[in-house]
């Protein structure tokens, strides 16, 4: 299959978990034999910011603006199938462009659906609209659950299949390191992640200073209170995400507050953390205890008394750390994410053919 790709990032990870998801996702489809070509829109804040200029999964080229895109029409057009991701810079007249000139089945893999979702219901027509919804063959939802069949009734999308975030247990393998924090967290600063991760790791950390803790991610404003022992680390590259969380007795998975209404929004960060197995501390959300189950693969958390009182227990961390990353590769590697994909697009492709076929008789 030849598959282009419109994506976030592919080159970097700075301040965002694109990057990440589609390095994971297209390094498996291309170990099941697919050619592809990525196509990045060229801006300054990535530029000076590439951690990848050179997979060797896939061809990684750039466009300056949707003039320039012009000039991948033909591998478009030619492409077995095309596939748009969310939050792209001009994304809705990328999709009109894509949904123009490709002649295979066309993808909107959205790693930010309930994002993406509440941003429709405002008008806000960043990256998607209304409009170019149903022209995509398959909406890939980051969503599960009961989102999927609302993506099909009020926004038209022919088929709305989930495609949750993965991860490459390659790059992601647990490492036998001293631990140096009894809690961690990895994201970027987020206004509505930010109360859960005051409640869940700042509050815990001011009633114990004898711990301790950190939090990596850019973006936090310079104005946050930091106890004296919590850790700030402005940016982590991939490439040191396994030895942070070794380091972790327990780290921190916080959700978006559009991603709990929802439910069934695993972030990527969550299974990279689990891959590494390093036992994760959660918010909860409808959907969670189908992934990991509760008290054996993962805690899960709504109060700073509950963190503290894990924080002081003497209980054995490293068996759950065990079980959560037992569960990850039976089921959420990228390589289960890849057969999954190549799937979704066979059943498009043959969507598109049934119409073709009864016009020919």
């Amino acid at each position: 299959m030849k598959l282009v790709v419109l994506g976030l990032s592919l080159s970097s990870s700075w301040g965002n978990g694109h990057a990440t998801t589609f390095r994971a996702l297209l390094k498996a489809f291309a170990a099941r034999g697919h050619d592809i070509l990525f196509l990045e829109r060229d801006v300054p804040w990535y530029r000076d910011n590439r951690d990848v200029t050179d997979p060797d999964y896939c061809r990684l080229e750039y466009y300056a603006d949707l003039a320039g895109l012009a000039r991948w029409r033909q591998e478009i057009a030619n492409a077995d199938a095309v596939m748009v991701g969310s939050y792209v810079p001009e994304g809705v007249e990328v999709a009109r462009f894509v949904q123009a000139h490709a002649r295979g089945a066309t993808a909107f893999y959205d790693i930010d659906t309930p994002v993406t979702l509440a941003k429709l219901e405002r008008g806000d027509f960043e990256y998607l609209s209304p409009e170019v919804t149903p022209g995509y063959d398959v909406y890939l939802s980051f969503t599960g659950g009961p989102t999927l069949r609302r993506i099909e009734r009020e926004y038209g999308a022919p088929a709305a299949r989930a495609l949750y975030c993965s991860v490459d247990p390659d790059a992601y393998p647990p490492l036998e390191l001293p631990k140096r924090w009894d809690l961690s967290y990895l994201g970027t600063y987020s206004p509505d992640r930010q109360p859960t991760l005051e409640r869940l790791l700042i509050e815990p950390a001011r009633r114990m200073p004898e711990r301790r803790f950190v939090v990596a991610g850019p973006q936090y404003p310079a104005d946050i209170d930091w106890p004296a022992n919590v850790e700030r680390i402005d940016h982590l590259p991939p490439a040191e995400h396994p030895a942070f969380y070794a380091a972790s007795r327990y780290t921190l998975n916080v959700t978006r507050a559009d991603m709990i209404a929802a439910g069934w929004s695993p972030s990527v960060r969550l299974f990279e953390a689990a891959a590494c197995a390093v036992p994760v501390v959660s918010d909860i959300w409808e959907g969670l205890d189908s992934l990991f189950t509760p008290s054996e693969e993962i805690v899960l958390a709504r109060t700073t008394d509950e963190v503290v009182a894990l924080l002081s227990s003497d209980a054995e961390a490293a068996d759950m750390g065990r079980r959560a990353r037992a569960r990850v590769m039976h089921g959420h590697r990228a390589a289960d994410r890849a057969a999954e994909l190549e799937a979704h697009f066979a059943e498009a492709i043959e969507a598109r053919a049934e119409p073709l076929a009864v016009a020919a008789l």
